[in-house]
């Protein structure tokens, strides 16, 4: 089974850079997409065959969003955490199949000076209760913008961003309170020293010719599946956003 997850960042205009072209080539049977940008109506995808959608916006317009795009019909769908403060910036949708919940999300970004860093940790803590309750039924698996780069491996100049929102000290150790509770980060695990391969680039600096990047979007998987890993890749060959998408083949 071959899932992807992309940021986007903003769909209407990544369909404009070749979104469409490279999600049929993709053939993915599950498509998760982070920070559409959109409004309900403000898009039509009608050319996707095979394909049922599934779309959660943020109340403010032209903000956050998350889209899952399936071959197979899901057992069931939800939105968000049941959490009204989260639950309005559109960040999360979860699919329930036959074995196993696959959630698309779009972390909260800590902005800069940090503004939102304390938001962000509580999203956090909530996320994962909230899968911990998923876990209870079947095997999770999250992917998406989790806008952190764990470790130093995973960012270009990790002296020069120790402080700055995605890598702070505060962010990295929620994502590893999230490992330790039972999760594997699909693209480490498979690629334990790899470096160089990241998936998101500043506009600025000429980041992405210089491959100046953060590995900020993942697969993480429940250690109950870590049997059914394939493979894991990020296809940095791959334009029309500022992030590139990221894959995960599970037997």
């Amino acid at each position: 089974m071959k899932l992807i997850s992309w940021n986007v960042n903003g769909l209407r205009a990544c369909v404009q850079k070749g979104f469409l072209d490279y999600f049929k080539s993709a053939n993915a049977d599950i498509f998760c997409i982070q920070e559409t940008k959109l409004q309900e109506g403000q898009i039509q995808l009608d050319d996707l065959e095979g394909y049922s959608q599934y779309w959660n916006y943020a109340e403010k317009k032209g903000y956050s969003g998350v889209a899952m795009f399936t071959k197979t019909q899901p057992i069931s769908v939800s939105y968000g955490m049941g959490i009204d403060e989260y639950d309005t910036e559109g960040r999360l949708i979860t699919a329930e199949f036959a074995d196993f919940y696959i959630i698309t999300c779009y972390t909260p970004n800590s902005q800069q000076e940090l503004k939102r860093l304390d938001f962000r940790v509580k999203w956090e803590n909530e996320l994962r209760k909230y899968i911990a309750e998923l876990e209870k039924m079947k095997p999770v698996i999250l992917c998406g913008d989790l806008n952190v780069a764990h470790q130093e491996i995973d960012l270009k100049n990790p002296k020069t961003n120790r402080k700055n929102a995605g890598f702070t000290d505060e962010e990295r150790e929620e994502m590893t309170k999230l490992l330790n509770q039972g999760y594997i980060d699909t693209f480490r695990y498979l690629h334990p020293d790899v470096t160089g391969e990241y998936s998101w680039w500043s506009y600025r600096f000429k980041a992405r010719e210089k491959n100046a990047g953060w590995r900020i979007d993942y697969f993480i998987v429940s250690e109950k599946l870590k049997d059914r890993i394939d493979s894991a890749l990020i296809h940095q060959e791959i334009f029309g956003s500022d992030h590139c998408p990221v894959e995960l083949i599970i037997k």
